[in-house]
């Protein structure tokens, strides 16, 4: 309620003692006065004196010559009006009212009272002393005037009128003291809350990028340079739509359709494309009509990096989808093994027969043969229906990623020529769950990253504790995670392999039945776990990533 209050009352305030307000009243009044006193000069020429028509004139043209300058240098170059500019505005107004006086009557005219005026707006904007020099300079011009130009005479009138001038400049100099005051504070209320908000700004995990109506950047925060890629701290004030829709089309579209139509955004998804990476983000956006006058149309776009929350979401779906075929392939192998096996005996006895032929025995060893491919496979189906965590004990997973790399490297299914590198944490990295479950999963694994590599490639294998800030977003583990990660230098997965790399049945290998992937991610799954893919032109990298449990947590501390 303070902060509103100090933004709502003190508006006035900071807008009363506003420099470039103020000054651009002075050059208004000025003109208007000079311009008005040199008509009347001029309509009424031949009944006035030459000299007032003079000072008229003279007054007039020293108005132009430096009232057009310093519209300028405060108005269209924007500089800031110094002290030094000020005093000499002031001044130069005294001599203009001076002239006016003059030209009217001296000590009669009624125009004396503009001193006042000047003296208020010097008040307002100098110290007290600056206020009170200039309200005695104008004195000092008003008693020349009417004394020494005039030959008058100092009069009581004048006396009072000289104590006025000088008690208004005193006074309103006392009044403008407070309002500074109290500006000061609002403004530096203002200023804490700002610094509030900025810092609030640099640090959320959200990119927020502001634009103004031409496309040209108002407001940027560290993130969204972090996110894009892009430098944006040195782009304000320039146009930025171009590089944000190479970048991030969806942010740029997100943009231009805000400023454009007038539309806000409240989940949108795209792709940004960072350092040959491709990012999934979602953008809100929200615009802001300006004033119609000094402040443009404007949009601003919040927009932050939800790729893990989408591999998250692939991830339940994956699991869901898995958990539904293996209940199929269960009953599907249960149905078609007693079948298959009565088939195979059948053969193997017919095969048998005295009375068998050549061609017989040949086409019963064939079926012979394939009923057991056959068999096998359905056997695979049933481990991979039947991953579940059958035995829980505290486990080491840096010996079992140890030992399931040792066991790939000595597969006669590896790739010739690959070389294996393990890096497990020196201390121990306890775990309670199934040990046999867990090494076949980090086993397939390895194996298949083997098998990926290039000839005299390398395949790296890091097992280490991760604490909670190291998490991708959307996992939740409270005590921070296991992870153990197996990268490969092979060429990639391409993206429509990706999409379904852990289904089963899903190869790429010849003679391969595709369950190595779904076994893993089933049995990591079982173990409240998760499986995550990166992969690109370099190579890929699966990572598990396995819950530390207080209990573990505290043993290996």
């Amino acid at each position: 309620m303070r902060a509103n209050f100090f933004l709502g009352a003190d508006e006035h305030v900071r807008g009363l003692l506003d420099p470039r307000r103020v000054v651009r009243w002075l050059y208004l009044a000025r003109f208007s006065l000079a311009t008005s006193i040199y008509i009347a000069a001029i309509l009424v020429w031949q009944r006035t004196d030459p000299e007032n028509t003079l000072v008229a004139s003279l007054a007039f043209a020293l108005t132009m010559v430096l009232t057009v300058p310093s519209a300028i240098w405060t108005e269209v170059q924007r500089r800031p009006p110094t002290i030094a500019f000020m005093y000499g505005q002031f001044v130069f107004d005294l001599m203009v009212v001076t002239s006016v006086v003059h030209v009217t009557g001296g000590a009669a005219s009624g125009f004396a009272a503009l001193y006042i005026l000047v003296n208020a707006a010097a008040a307002l904007l100098l110290p007290i002393r600056g206020a009170l020099l200039v309200a005695g300079l104008g004195s000092m011009f008003y008693v020349a005037d009417v004394i020494v130009v005039g030959a008058g005479n100092l009069s009581l009138a004048l006396a009072l009128q000289l104590v006025v001038f000088v008690g208004v400049a005193f006074g309103t100099s006392s009044i403008a003291a407070r309002l500074r005051e109290r500006g000061q504070g609002a403004e530096a209320e203002l200023a804490s809350a700002r610094l509030r908000a900025a810092d609030i700004l640099a640090n959320i995990r959200s990119g927020i990028i502001t634009v103004d109506e031409f496309g040209t950047l108002q407001y940027a925060n560290p993130m969204a340079s972090e996110l894009l890629g892009l430098p944006l701290d040195i782009a304000i004030g320039r146009a930025v739509l171009p590089d944000l829709r190479r970048v991030a089309p969806v942010v740029g579209d997100a943009l231009e359709h805000a400023l454009r139509d007038r539309v806000h955004l409240s989940r949108a998804e795209g792709f940004l494309t960072r350092d040959s990476n491709i990012f999934s983000v979602g953008v809100t956006t929200t615009s802001d009509d300006g004033d119609g006058a000094h402040v443009p149309r404007s949009a601003t776009a919040i927009f932050q990096d939800i790729s893990d929350q989408k591999r998250l979401e692939q991830l339940n779906l994956r699991a869901q989808r898995l958990e539904a075929v293996a209940e199929l392939s269960a009953s599907l192998a249960h149905e078609i093994r007693n079948p298959l096996a009565s088939i195979q005996s059948a053969v193997e006895q017919m095969s048998r027969r005295p009375a068998a032929t050549d061609d017989e025995r040949t086409l019963g060893n064939l079926i012979v043969r394939e009923s057991g491919r056959l068999s096998r496979v359905l056997t695979e189906f049933l481990d991979f229906a039947r991953v579940r965590v059958t035995r829980m004990e505290k486990v080491d997973l840096g010996q079992i990623a140890r030992g399931a790399a040792a066991l790939a490297l000595a597969h006669p299914n590896r790739a010739e020529a690959v070389q294996l590198e393990v890096e497990a944490d020196g201390d121990a990295l306890p775990f309670v769950g199934d040990e046999d479950l867990l090494h076949r999963a980090i086993f397939n694994l390895v194996l298949n990253a083997m098998q990926a590599s290039p000839a005299g490639g390398t395949v790296h294998v890091t097992a280490r504790a991760v604490d909670r800030a190291r998490l991708p977003s959307g996992v939740a583990f409270a005590s921070g995670a296991f992870e153990i990660a197996v990268t490969d230098q092979g060429p990639g997965i391409a993206p429509e392999i990706a999409e379904r790399l852990f289904e089963p049945f899903s190869t790429t290998k010849q003679g391969g039945t595709g369950l190595g992937l779904a076994v893993t991610h089933r049995a990591v799954e079982a173990h409240k776990g998760y499986v995550l893919v990166d992969s690109g032109r370099a190579g890929t990298r699966f990572t598990v990533l396995l819950p530390r449990s207080p209990r573990t947590t505290g043993d290996s501390a």
